[in-house]
């Protein structure tokens, strides 16, 4: 990271929430809504910047796009990032420590 700073200490909150601890000291709280919408992932970034669709589509979801969303899985990716899969399937997003320290909010 530019500044240094690394995660100690992974923990979920809650059902729908996950903290990182980080080398200097610094908390932040996460949600999992928040970082699932957040995946920076070709796939999902190409999501976020289609034109919206029109209101009288209506989406078709996934049973496991219906369930509460949880992380099933968070695993380094060298030292630079996580690599988080979530309940909806969807496990392609490398998180890196510097958009990570972006997101969330201080706990």
């Amino acid at each position: 990271m530019s500044d240094g700073s690394y995660p100690t200490k992974l923990e979920r909150e809650d059902e729908r929430h996950l903290a990182i601890t980080w080398s200097d000291g610094q908390r932040r709280r996460y949600t999992l809504r928040e970082l699932r919408d957040s995946c920076p992932c070709a796939t999902c970034r190409e999501k976020r910047n289609a034109p919206p669709q029109s209101p009288l589509m209506l989406p078709i979801l996934s049973d496991a796009q219906i369930q509460p969303l949880s992380v099933t899985g968070m695993k380094p990716v060298g030292n630079y990032a996580y690599a988080i899969a979530f309940s909806d399937g969807h496990d392609t997003g490398i998180y890196t420590l510097e958009f990570l320290r972006e997101l969330g909010s201080p706990a």
